[in-house]
């Protein structure tokens, strides 16, 4: 099994509450990283938050954000975004391994993130990413690489891969 794990599949699917429940399943393991949440007004996403593992969160997006940077309808604060990445991922021995979610259009506007989301690959520890399931560049790039695995999620599935992905964590944690 390789370490580093591609939580794949439409909007919806559950990747986000999957990274979410594998964090708090692996707090032992020290891990770093973060999730992004979205924010509604009326049944309309209007922009979306990052947080850490911890509960530490920033505006990533939002339609009424001032920001030259977009992806559709939303403004992206990328200079914000890269000063929240400094925080996130320590560099110390006692990080077990790390959550991403998500390798997207909104964070490969970042250069820093583009570059980090590689040193962490190319780490010895695991790393569990959500991807999106279409995109060019990085995100093709990284799916194509040998050392990691993609792993379809549903709103069928996800007690089953909560499962299977637990297992298959903590054999590559207690190697």
């Amino acid at each position: 099994m390789t370490k580093n794990l591609l939580l794949t599949g439409p909007p919806g699917s559950g990747k986000s509450a999957l990274i979410r429940r594998l964090s708090d399943v692996f707090k032992e393991f020290n891990p770093a990283g973060f999730y992004v949440t979205e924010i509604k007004d009326n049944d309309q996403v209007t922009g979306f938050i990052i947080s850490t593992l911890n509960g530490d969160s920033k505006l990533l997006a939002h339609i009424n954000m001032k920001s030259k940077y977009t992806v559709g309808k939303y403004h992206v604060d990328i200079k914000g975004f890269e000063l929240f990445l400094d925080t996130l991922f320590p560099r110390e021995k006692k990080t077990g391994l790390f959550f991403v979610d998500e390798i997207g259009k909104f964070e490969c506007l970042s250069k820093k993130f583009s570059k980090l989301i590689i040193e962490l690959l190319d780490s010895e520890k695991p790393v569990i990413a959500s991807i999106a399931e279409k995109g060019t560049g990085i995100i093709s790039d990284i799916k194509k690489r040998s050392d990691v695995s993609i792993i379809e999620v549903s709103p069928y599935n996800i007690d089953l891969k909560l499962k299977e992905l637990t297992m298959d964590l903590r054999d590559l944690l207690l190697e």
